[in-house]
């Protein structure tokens, strides 16, 4: 196993340099001299728009613009925004990252959660009406165009229902009166989720190792101690109004995103929990006098568990670059509308950037799966 992850490293580590190039080269070759759209002020003169064009580092040759750039790159420094100039690169990721982070984490995880659920049931449960049904609402969802089902919901649960806001993501009225601003507060909540997060998972290990009969009320006792922790966190901060008028933000976009995508996660479960239902040690486990649920739930559902857990792995490493269409529907300023805006504008130090912390966590994704792929299922062996 630790050969093949120094092979695996190595083989991520080349990968990501061959990434690097070809994105920076391909973005550098589009036609057309992007400089010239932010320095067609007519009211500068030639040696202004020579300085900023140095300042730019748009004076130099595209090798020499690539080696500084890679070597700055493992500086943490990602350049300068064209079109948010003098902001540097990195600080308008830091900005607008953890907007589309807590979105689409949020939502991944309940569409994953949902549909590995429910099509584990459905798996175990085929053949009747309920299978039927719940099968063709997961096709449907699965199929649906989602700026259409994105646009009904919030016509909906907004406009008509009026329970949750058109658009936007906090209530300007409530914020004017803010002793911090928004980042402040998202980088706080991105914190929280994340330490919520770790802790929880230990519980969970922990609980384990309980007998079956205590098991599960540790895991629900852990999770609403975790949760009166989170609320008496964000009372005690004096910024817990704003925290929740956020999330009160964030509820339609997370619910549509995983109505859509847990109908696919569903489907994934039930088809291979089909497959799993086949196997030889099902039946041995069902000879050996073990329960149904436990049948399903420690034997079947940990193979079936593979292809959802590497589709999951590799979901989340996406979640940086957000969804366009999601983000305009409802207004939601994350990366997605800031990649679309910087490639509309041909800011490539933007672009670049944003699809460099993208190709980072895409491949550090893969190597987690395989490493998955061995701890969920004790026949595979790497070497």
């Amino acid at each position: 196993m630790r050969r093949y992850l120094i092979r695996r490293i190595a083989q991520n580590i080349l990968t990501f340099f061959l990434f690097l190039t070809a994105v920076y080269l391909l973005l550098d070759a589009q036609p057309g001299d992007f400089g010239d759209l932010y320095l067609a002020d007519p009211r500068l003169t030639p040696q202004q728009r020579a300085v900023l064009r140095a300042n730019l580092g748009l004076d130099r040759p595209v090798i020499e613009r690539y080696a500084i750039w890679l070597r700055n790159f493992f500086k943490g420094d990602l350049g300068i925004s064209f079109s948010n100039y003098p902001r540097k690169v990195m600080d308008v990721i830091l900005e607008r990252a953890p907007r589309t982070i807590i979105l689409f984490t949020s939502a991944t995880i309940l569409a994953y959660y949902v549909g590995f659920v429910m099509g584990k049931i459905l798996a175990w449960k085929r053949g009747g009406l309920l299978e039927y049904l719940t099968t063709v609402t997961g096709v449907g969802l699965y199929t649906v165009f989602l700026p259409w089902f994105a646009l009904m919901m919030v016509w909906f649960f907004a406009f008509t229902l009026g329970l949750f806001p058109i658009g936007k993501f906090l209530d300007p009225v409530l914020w004017r009166a803010s002793p911090v601003d928004a980042n402040y507060v998202f980088h706080r909540m991105l914190l929280t989720a994340s330490i919520s997060a770790i802790v929880l998972m230990v519980w969970v290990i922990f609980a384990q190792r309980l007998n079956p009969a205590q098991r599960r009320p540790a895991v629900w006792l852990g999770t609403g101690i975790i949760l009166a922790g989170i609320l008496l966190y964000w009372s005690s901060t004096g910024v817990g109004r704003y925290a929740a008028d956020i999330l009160h933000h964030l509820i339609l976009p997370i619910l549509t995103l995983a109505t859509v995508n847990f109908a696919g996660v569903m489907l994934l479960t039930r088809n291979s929990m089909l497959e799993t239902l086949r196997e030889d040690y099902i039946m041995a486990a069902r000879a050996k006098g073990l329960t149904e649920k436990s049948v399903r739930d420690k034997h079947a559902s940990r193979n079936a568990m593979l292809p959802v857990a590497t589709s999951f792995v590799l979901a989340l490493a996406f979640v940086l670059d957000g969804g366009v269409i999601t983000e305009t529907i409802f207004s939601w300023p994350g990366m997605g509308l800031t990649l679309l805006d910087a490639a509309q504008r041909q800011d490539v130090p933007m672009v670049t950037g944003a699809l460099v912390f993208t190709g980072v966590l895409a491949l550090t994704a893969h190597l987690l799966a395989d490493i998955l792929y061995a701890f969920l299922d004790p026949r595979i062996r790497y070497s």
